[in-house]
Formats: structure tokens, sequence, C-alpha cells
């Protein structure tokens, strides 16, 4: 699907390593693909690359054992909670370790349906749980230190609803009008990546928990990313679904 459009872009925010804003001004004709890496991308589908690449022999040896996708992800879950209580208790490093073995998990979920047989209901189990784990994150920190947390914790998980409501709704609209993303071909669900998304948001998570001390400063600038992200989907969206 071609789109026409004269506008600003805020173009490929780390392409190069050159970590500044560069915008461009002219008209082009965009596919979706094309739209995506116009847009600003980080780390996360280079991340999914590199981890599926890793994960790709642990995902054959849990499908000998007849260990469902299903099963991981709920598995995954449980221990992103544990790692959640954890936070809420001050024991934050014990509480970056669940959190890690929770997004092996996310990762290794995926490959496993791919090798045995992808159904609609576990891509909606895993978006389901992924996005209650998000926000079961931040709110543990609040729940740890009430006083310096409360507001900022607030602000992050607000902007958590506006990154996960246009994930989801452009998902929806991309489905209707059958676009797919050559990017993500692989993905249960029609999937437009943007400067905030599952790599991001885990490195974000990282630092919490290695300086909790600085949590609110961190929170204010992860939620401010999220922001540009949720502006973009709906730029996007705009090209996309405007006829």
């Amino acid at each position: 699907m071609l789109v026409q459009y004269h506008e600003i872009l805020l173009h490929n925010f780390f392409r190069h390593c050159n970590q500044t804003l560069v915008f461009r001004f002219y008209p082009r004709t965009y596919t979706l693909d094309q739209i995506r890496y116009e847009m600003i991308v980080m780390f996360d589908k280079h991340l999914i690359i590199l981890t599926e690449k890793v994960l790709l022999p642990i995902a054959k040896g849990l499908v000998l054992k007849n260990i469902s996708a299903n099963k991981i992800t709920i598995y995954g879950f449980l221990l992103g909670l544990i790692g959640a209580l954890c936070i809420s208790q001050s024991m934050y490093l014990i509480g970056l370790i669940f959190i890690l073995l929770n997004r092996i998990c996310d990762g290794l979920d995926g490959l496993v349906a791919r090798l045995t047989s992808p159904s609609d209901f576990g891509a909606f189990l895993d978006i389901t749980l992924d996005f209650m784990f998000y926000a079961l994150v931040p709110f543990s920190f609040v729940w740890s230190d009430t006083d310096q947390n409360s507001l900022p914790g607030t602000v992050l998980i607000v902007s958590f609803f506006g990154t996960g409501c246009s994930f989801l709704a452009f998902s929806i609209f991309a489905e209707r009008r059958q676009l797919y993303s050559e990017g993500f071909p692989k993905k249960g669900f029609r999937f437009f990546d943007g400067l905030m998304e599952g790599g991001e948001t885990i490195f974000f998570f990282c630092l919490m928990c290695l300086i909790p001390e600085y949590f609110p400063y961190i929170a204010y600038i992860f939620s401010f990313l999220c922001l540009i992200t949720w502006v973009l989907r709906i730029k996007a969206s705009s090209m996309l679904f405007k006829d």
C-alpha cells in the first residue's frame, strides 16, 4: 500500500550511531515498511534477531520435551511477577534477575510456537501478559518507595497506556487492511515498531534496578520517549489510514 505525504519526519534517531535528530522536508511515496524505517527506531529489532539466534537451540530442546509455547508464556509471566514482588520489597538485583528470566521466556515462547503450531490464542496470551508485566514493574517501584516514586511511576504507567493503545489499535486496522511488514514477518499480529519497544523497555527496567535511587529521573525520561513513540504512531496511522 502506497501513501503520499508532505510532512516533517524524525529520521532514524540512531542511524549510523548519530544521536541527533535529523528533520527531512520532502514529498515521497511510501510503503508500510518504508515508513517504519523513516520513523525513529532504536535497537529492539536488532536485539530480536540476536536473541533468536542464541535461543533457537534452547527452543528446539523444549520442543523435544513437549513443552508448549503457552506454558512458557505463563511461566515467564510468573517469573516476572516474582521479580516485581522482589522490587516492591527493595530487593532490586534479585528482581532484575527475574525480569531477565521473564524476557528469556518471552523470546522462547515465540520460537517454540513457530517450531510447532502457532495460534491466535498464543499471540493473544503473549501480548496480554507482556503488557501486564510492563505495568507491574513501575508499580513495584512505587510500592517500594511511595514518597519518592509515586508520581514518576504513575506518569510512566500512563505513558504505557499511550504506547500500548496505539500499538494495539494500529494492529487492528492493519489487519483490516491486510497490511504486512517485511521487518516482522514472523509476528502473530500486524506489528509496527517505534522508539520504545520491548528491548528499550527492558534496558530502562535494568537501569531502574541497578540505580533505584534515580528511578524518578529514569521514569520521566522513559515516559517522554514513550510519548514520542505514541505521537509517531499516530502520525504513521494518519498516513496509512487516511482514506
